[in-house]
């Protein structure tokens, strides 16, 4: 027995043939009543309000009616009327062949094809493509309004057994093939991914529009409590538990062929796995990207993102410093076992429901990577981490906020009481002055970046604002020999600051007011 009976609609539905159409169905349905009725419309040209009464009244005998196949003609007659809420509506799609052409991209969901020089396809891979594509289409668009640079789906296609999702992307280079074709651009790259990746995590996403990734990344610490030992499988678990909850954005899959170089503009694509949460968890799936997946055969990750493994660990490296704002191996390396962490979770957890257990290959791999993530757990009590940014109202009841930022990243690295008062008077001095002149009379956002070298070891604090233009360093320095009668009002903040920090340094850049102090210690 069939799971479903298909019925085809042709030509004209209208006053004259809606009776006759009408019985030729019921005929066709005969003593199928418990069974779902599909409606093929694919050659349904026309239908007037006595077909859709036809409609209406094979939708109360079977209420898990749906039609397929409908020309945007029909559709919008059906839509216009409400019919589309009343039951499944699938709309015609052209047929787009991939056969031939360039794999750009691959995500979690599908994989990415340049089908012209202007277009791309994003091919989905599972039975429930069309629901895909439309969560993609939503968050990418709550994405674009929040400011985050991507492309946004303007066609749903027809590909094979599944469906694709049509963007527009004119000579588009991807990352990973510029690494490829033009290894000297390394540094360029990571700068770049990383500003996005900055920007990415800096969005603060209104409550309940996206995923929230601590609960997805709970349940693969559930799933794994039945495969690591008992201790093991508890401490994952509380780990995780422990990281608080964040409304700030992570995209889910970031790495290099998930951005695109069109023109001179940066986009990020593949935004089906968009969420919120910690970005621990947005660097743990980085490190898969580059690392995780490729440990045991390096040649994965040349398939994969088109370049060797050298190259990415390379680039995981030096993205992961720029990241957390310093040059220290053991910092670097602390933040690394803690997105490994999350990275093995996610590889093991993704191997066993891929019936790696049942392959010598899969049983190498989830072998070596519960070894290390069990070793791992053993000396990892927080997946928490200083972040080397903070964005912030530019107010004066921030200035608590941003000097606390700050101080957090001294006490990291015990810096001595006298630089630090220093380095908190500078930064108030700057903070204030961005809160009262950089947007006046109305208000803005300050970022505040915190950056730490080693060999000799120096802090630079960097303030960026998208105010008016000001470089503070052209003011002269005031007369301190003059009595209190004579001097004038202001200026001493900026001469304290250049005072007892050992260089300050201004620039506008990229419409920013960009003034970065740095102290030696």
């Amino acid at each position: 027995m069939s799971e479903s009976i298909t019925i085809t609609l042709s030509g004209r539905i209208d006053s004259n043939n809606a009776p006759e159409i009408e019985k030729q169905i019921f005929e066709q349905i005969g003593n199928g009543t418990d069974m779902p009725i599909v409606l093929d419309a694919q050659d349904l040209q026309y239908i007037s309000s006595a077909g859709l009464r036809v409609l209406l009244r094979i939708r109360k005998s079977h209420p898990d009616m749906r039609i397929t196949g409908v020309t945007s003609e029909v559709y919008e007659i059906l839509d216009m009327t409400g019919f589309t809420e009343l039951f499944k509506v699938e709309k015609a799609y052209r047929v787009v062949s991939v056969e031939g052409c360039e794999e750009i991209g691959r995500g979690a969901n599908g994989r990415i094809y340049r089908i012209d020089q202007d277009n791309v396809v994003k091919v989905y891979k599972n039975a429930g493509a069309l629901e895909d594509i439309q969560h993609e289409r939503e968050v990418a668009k709550l994405a674009l309004i929040l400011g985050i640079p991507t492309a946004i789906s303007y066609d749903v296609v027809k590909v094979g057994d599944s469906y694709g999702s049509v963007f527009e992307l004119l000579n588009a280079r991807s990352f990973s093939k510029i690494l490829k074709n033009e290894p000297e651009k390394l540094d360029w790259c990571v700068e770049e991914f990383v500003k996005m990746l900055k920007k990415i995590h800096g969005t603060l996403v209104p409550r309940g529009k996206l995923l929230d990734m601590k609960e997805i990344a709970l349940s693969w610490a559930t799933f794994m409590r039945d495969y690591l030992p008992k201790e093991a499988g508890e401490k994952l678990h509380r780990l995780i538990d422990a990281v608080p909850h964040d409304d700030h954005m992570i995209h889910g899959d970031y790495h290099t062929k998930n951005l695109e170089l069109q023109n001179d503009e940066i986009l990020l694509i593949d935004m089906d796995t968009l969420a919120v949460g910690h970005p621990i968890f947005e660097l743990g799936s980085i490190y898969n990207s580059f690392q995780g997946f490729s440990e045991l055969d390096h040649e994965i990750v040349k398939n994969y993102q088109g370049f060797d493994y050298e190259l990415a660990t390379e680039f995981w490296h030096k993205a992961l410093a720029l990241y957390l704002g310093t040059n220290s191996e053991k910092k670097i390396k602390e933040v690394e076992d803690k997105a490994r962490i999350i990275g093995y979770t996610r590889l093991i957890r993704r191997a066993i429901r891929r019936n790696g257990l049942e392959t010598e290959k899969g049983q190498k791999e989830i072998a070596h990577w519960k070894a290390e993530l069990c070793e791992l757990l053993e000396k990892t009590d927080t997946l928490l981490f200083l972040r080397s940014e903070l964005e912030v109202e530019a107010t004066d009841e921030n200035l608590k906020t941003v000097l606390s930022f700050i101080e957090s990243h001294l006490n990291e690295i015990d810096c001595p009481p006298k630089a630090q008062m220093q380095i908190g008077l500078a930064a108030e001095e700057i903070f204030v002055n961005i809160a009262h002149y950089a947007y006046a009379p109305e208000k803005g956002k300050a970022t505040v970046r915190v950056e730490v070298t080693e060999e000799p070891v120096s802090v630079t604090i960097t303030f960026m604002d998208h105010g008016v233009p000001y470089d503070p360093l052209k003011k002269s320095d005031p007369d301190v020999t003059l009595s209190a009668d004579e001097r004038d009002v202001g200026g001493l903040g900026i001469f304290l600051t250049k005072k007892v920090m050992d260089d300050v340094a201004y620039e506008y850049r990229g419409g920013q007011n960009i003034l970065s102090l740095k102290k030696n210690l």
